[in-house]
């Protein structure tokens, strides 16, 4: 662990940051050339004083998992972070594992997304960020593990999953699930996440079975949908998408007609939110445990 190299580099990555880069208000009596430490604290759920210590090449050697969570509260990129984690004295993760590096370019389009659900996922349907209003439409979707953090996999396997669709809907989705999984595997290969996930799908779902053997192959995200929310009803949304250019994740944004009854719904949706969660600002962290790591 270099820990005057590791202080140095987040002390200058965070003071290049700008609180609008990363969707919080900048106030009136800022004086911080950049990002606050508390608030690059805030942003990776770790406490103020260990990231103090680090910025000051005393603290402990931090963990993979909240290396990763600074890199994206930092907003670095794929060659920023494995030098965060190199510095570190950490492992870089290996190309083509996925993990939980978001691309730099969604997080700035999902930080200026307050009023309406947005949330970036890979290509192996893995909620990565979630902003309040998806929260408060999904519930918290990074509090999955293993298998289980995939869409794909829960679709076919917890009957929990299925209850944001409407039950007519169900078929269509499905076929949709098991595109984008056919899609990510034929990307991936047999031997990647992907082909981990089929063959547990294969073995766990006969539905999942039987669409496979169709070869349907597709990234089916942008379309018009319903949504069931357990205390506002029937929600009907368009998603829209936005891919990375190795289209490797999606940032997905859901909106509703203007002057019609679902967008008064997800206003209501954004009320809801900001009570359950405790202001209007976004969650970049949640799926990542506060941490002192003392």
């Amino acid at each position: 662990m270099d820990r005057t190299a590791l202080a140095e580099f987040l002390r200058r990555r965070r003071e290049e940051l700008r609180p609008e880069d990363v969707g919080l208000p900048r106030g009136q009596r800022r004086r911080a050339a950049g990002l606050r430490r508390e608030e690059v604290a805030s942003l990776a759920s770790m406490s103020t004083d260990y990231y103090t210590r680090l910025e000051q090449r005393r603290g402990p050697q931090p963990s993979e998992q909240l290396l990763a969570a600074l890199a994206r509260s930092l907003r670095l990129t794929e060659h920023e972070r494995d030098y965060l984690f190199q510095v570190a004295g950490r492992n870089v993760p290996p190309p083509g594992a996925g993990g939980d590096h978001v691309a730099p370019a969604l997080l700035r389009v999902l930080d200026r997304l307050a009023d309406t659900p947005a949330l970036i996922v890979s290509e192996l349907g893995e909620t990565l960020v979630q902003n309040r209003m998806a929260q408060a439409l999904f519930g918290d979707r990074s509090r999955f593990t293993g298998l289980a953090r995939s869409e794909y996999y829960r679709w076919f396997t917890d009957p929990a999953e299925r209850r944001f669709y409407p039950e007519d809907d169900h078929d269509r989705q499905s076929r949709a699930q098991v595109a984008n999984l056919r899609a990510a595997y034929g990307s991936l290969g047999p031997q990647s996440r992907a082909g981990e996930l089929v063959e547990a799908l294969l073995r766990e779902s006969a539905e999942f079975a039987e669409l496979w053997r169709r070869h349907e192959v597709g990234t089916r995200f942008a379309d018009h949908k319903t949504l069931l929310h357990h205390e506002l009803g029937e929600i009907e949304v368009d998603c829209q998408v936005l891919f990375t250019e190795d289209r490797t994740q999606a940032l997905l944004v859901l909106t509703a007609a203007p002057n019609a009854e679902d967008a008064l719904k997800l206003q209501l949706l954004g009320v809801l939110g900001n009570e359950r969660f405790g202001g209007p600002t976004h969650d970049r962290g949640k799926e990542v445990p506060r941490h002192s790591e003392a």
